[in-house]
């Protein structure tokens, strides 16, 4: 009897150790939100796993929004916008193959927000790098009517921001106040960065249409400028924007944005002080994180790192900036809080930057309290 108990204990412990040692492609899936003992809708925090996988088999899944319904949609940087549908199931189709994305080096079909009130007039915007027949490279906002299928009816919101093989900001959201912000890079051009008459290199601000929002401080869509390659965006309880952005040989960012403000690139770096410029809250030194998407949560700011492979949070009332799932992942590029307070992250493992395990790219769901 000894030796049978032994045995089974014996096998218990080897699976709990190989368990908890797996990499990402071994992730449960996701589970299904079924009644908890609080009668909430929702599972609470002790019975979701650390990780879980949302979606796998996807290729560079770039930003994800969630619906009222708790559906999810997401882009993937070819070109496409797909969908998880309420009861956590990958829609094999897209809903939409944009045909004018012009997917080159980090551009192509990248953000994705819905409208305040998308309950009633079902608008989604989208963020893409196309050419123009001349040849250039662009980006622009996209809005479509989404009938639960497909995505139909497009009108551009904000066109001619400037695009490159790199640098393309590309993270889209509507704020607090109801207006739609968008981080443009400076499309490998520095000196666009501090010019306020160009798109590029800045937060631009607009209105659901695509106007400038009233009190933008230059009378245009700018709201904020100096800007190399911002990709996440976010705001804090008290409604305060939260940009990161990557830098040049390191020195990635993570900025408190204030109206009209000049955050430096490419006149100043890290600790570097200009008159009329800001240092950013935070930068990474002499590391690499290349900061991308953004998220607030219980205090905090978090945000995904590519190069950095990992997902880093930055306590905001002391100042620390803590590190997480260091290399299990590979490239994150987004982050955000979904309707059951957990973090949702997508892998870009398969955007010729990294190195593609099995499963890859994939959609991860993160429970904060086991991190």
């Amino acid at each position: 009897m000894i030796a049978i108990l032994v045995f089974v204990f014996g096998v218990y412990g080897f699976y709990h150790f190989e368990f908890k040692s797996k990499r990402a492609k071994d992730l449960p899936q996701i589970p299904q939100v079924t009644n908890n003992k609080s009668g909430s809708e929702e599972p609470v925090a002790s019975d979701i796993p650390r990780l879980s996988v949302v979606a796998s088999n996807l290729e560079i899944p770039w930003a994800l929004v969630f619906l009222p319904d708790n559906s999810i949609l997401f882009t993937e940087r070819p070109g496409r916008v797909r969908l998880i549908d309420k009861d956590g199931n990958l829609m094999e189709q897209p809903i939409s193959t944009i045909s004018e994305v012009k997917h080159i080096g980090e551009g192509g079909l990248l953000g994705i927000t819905i409208h305040p009130d998308f309950k009633e007039n079902k608008l989604i915007y989208v963020y893409y790098t196309y050419g123009e027949s001349g040849g250039n490279t662009l980006n622009r906002v996209v809005s479509f009517e989404f009938d639960g299928k497909r995505l139909q009816n497009p009108r551009t919101i904000v066109d001619q921001i400037p695009g490159a093989s790199n640098h393309n900001g590309g993270r889209i959201k509507f704020g607090p106040d109801g207006y739609l912000y968008i981080t443009t890079g400076d499309a490998q051009e520095p000196s666009r960065s501090q010019d306020k008459n160009s798109k590029a290199g800045k937060i631009l601000r607009v209105d659901g249409e695509g106007n400038p929002a009233p009190g933008n401080p230059f009378n245009n869509e700018v709201f904020s400028f100096g800007h190399r390659n911002p990709q996440g965006i976010t705001w804090d309880k008290d409604g305060g924007v939260w940009v990161t952005e990557h830098g040049s040989s390191a020195m990635d960012e993570l900025n408190k944005i204030q109206s009209g403000i000049n955050y430096g690139w490419p006149e100043i770096r890290g600790d570097q002080i200009r008159d009329g410029m800001v240092r950013p809250q935070v930068h990474s030194g002499s590391d690499t994180w290349a900061p991308s998407g953004t998220a607030f949560l219980d205090g905090s700011i978090y945000f995904a790192g590519l190069r950095g492979s990992s997902l880093f949070k930055y306590d905001i009332q002391n100042g620390q900036l803590s590190r997480y799932l260091n290399k299990e992942l590979g490239r994150i590029r987004e982050a955000i809080v979904g309707p059951d307070g957990l973090l949702y992250l997508t892998t870009n493992n398969r955007d010729g930057r990294g190195v593609a395990g099995e499963g890859d790219d994939k959609i991860i769901r993160v429970n904060p309290s086991k991190l």
